[in-house]
């Protein structure tokens, strides 16, 4: 009788930590690379196996645009981005990286890079960011082709962030380094360090707060112009890595996603979390598992997220 109590105690608690989404969309059923939602959950890219990389319209949940990234559908594009003024999308795949006007559809350009590319980060003003395997950071405005390259980690840059005025950049790389920098110049303006390998940066839309998390289960939040601390997550685990992040609800929290089918909501003054889901995998799908490969909260009421198995899914708080 003890142990059916008991299981019964731990289905409830269970739902009760992550409930089945309120609404899924299904984008594509075919493998994917990345995806990303746009801010305010008016549009989703996302990079397919076989179909390209498609531009989604949310509120239609119709594909708005169709890519092709290089001369084939088969580039492999591995990383997205869509500005938070939904101007310009970025595509990026391992040497060449292509930016979108989302009003028209039209390429902007495509440039190849120096070294196996990793991340890409694209702001209201079409600045790009892309980090390098090479431990550089291309910064690229391509409105006068201006091009500088961020020479401040010594090893491979996992992930890069950027202001929506496209003045500030930070990138995070595998040695533990979390560097704050001026995209036209390159000068370095904060640096902090975490214990083990970088794995996903963010920044706040004006700037003004910076995250960071490495693979060792470590995350915290930093004022970005004075380096002072904020909050560390409260994680309870041994070990968390965070496929995605953004600040939501005017910077007050954070949003992340897992490389295993979860995600939080964490408070930024205290670092607490403060809610918790999992995203569905399909009955079809060969593979049990699902990164979180993006999340928003485009209204006070609803979180969202888009993930490995092709679905949008949304949540009401």
């Amino acid at each position: 009788m003890y142990r059916v109590l008991l299981t019964i105690f731990c289905s409830i608690l269970l739902s009760a930590c992550h409930p089945n989404a309120d609404q899924t969309l299904v984008l594509t059923t075919d493998a994917t690379y990345s995806a990303t939602l746009s801010e305010d959950g008016q549009y989703a890219l996302i990079s397919t196996a076989n179909n390209g990389v498609q531009l989604w319209s949310l509120p239609e949940s119709s594909i708005k645009y169709h890519w092709v990234h290089g001369a084939t559908n088969d580039s492999n594009v591995f990383d997205t981005a869509i500005s938070n003024n939904n101007a310009f999308a970025a595509t990026l795949s391992s040497d060449s990286l292509a930016l979108w006007e989302l009003a028209t559809g039209h390429s902007v350009g495509w440039w190849t890079l120096p070294s196996y590319a990793q991340s890409v980060a694209v702001a209201n003003n079409g600045h790009t960011l892309v980090g390098l395997a090479d431990g550089s950071v291309m910064s690229l405005q391509p409105e006068n082709q201006g091009l500088i390259q961020f020479l401040g980690h010594q090893e491979k840059v996992n992930s890069v962030a950027i202001s929506n005025d496209g003045s500030v950049a930070l990138s995070g790389g595998n040695d533990g380094q979390i560097r704050l920098w001026q995209t036209q110049t390159g000068q370095p303006l904060q640096q902090w360090q975490l214990s083990s390998r970088i794995t996903r940066v963010a920044l706040s839309g004006d700037g003004k707060l910076s995250f960071a998390s490495d693979i060792t289960g470590n995350a915290a939040i930093w004022q970005s112009s004075t380096s002072e601390f904020v909050s560390k997550l409260a994680i309870k685990r041994r070990q968390m890595n965070f496929s995605t992040a953004r600040f939501v609800n005017q910077n007050t929290q954070v949003l992340t996603g897992t490389p295993s089918k979860e995600m939080f909501l964490w408070q930024v003054s205290s670092g607490n979390q403060m809610q918790r889901w999992q995203v569905q995998v399909t009955k079809n799908s060969q593979n049990r598992g699902a990164v979180v490969y993006s999340v928003t909260q485009a209204t006070p009421q609803t979180v969202s997220s888009v993930s490995s198995q092709g679905l949008l899914e949304t949540w009401q708080l």
